[in-house]
């Protein structure tokens, strides 16, 4: 799993609904995740699918049914690469909240 395949996958606005519906719900049924968007059951299967080779959600098959939960490594890892740059965006904040304050100070 890279980083850029994750982040290429999840663009799709389906495929981000159905990984923000497994972290929220848990643990959920291919059938449960057809109501995620106005899409047929083939349609969720190749969403689906493109998710697991993404090694974003995992597959699970219980009886007939196919159970669907997403890879806890895989938020681990988008997790340390946000956290990463997490220092770089709050000094750049802060020296625009600086710079800001510094030009509203001079208009007054």
């Amino acid at each position: 799993m890279s980083l850029h395949q994750t982040f290429a996958t999840l663009g799709d606005p389906t495929r981000f609904a159905i990984v923000e519906r497994l972290l929220n719900d848990g643990e959920l049924s291919a059938g449960d995740l057809q109501d995620q968007a106005d899409i047929s059951a083939p349609a969720i299967s190749r969403h689906l699918k493109l998710l697991r080779n993404a090694g974003i959600i995992h597959q699970r098959i219980d009886a007939q049914r196919r159970m669907y939960s997403v890879r806890p490594e895989t938020v681990q890892a988008i997790h340390a690469w946000t956290m990463s740059y997490r220092d770089f965006w709050m000094g750049s904040l802060d020296k625009l909240e600086a710079s800001l304050l510094k030009e509203s100070q001079q208009n007054d």
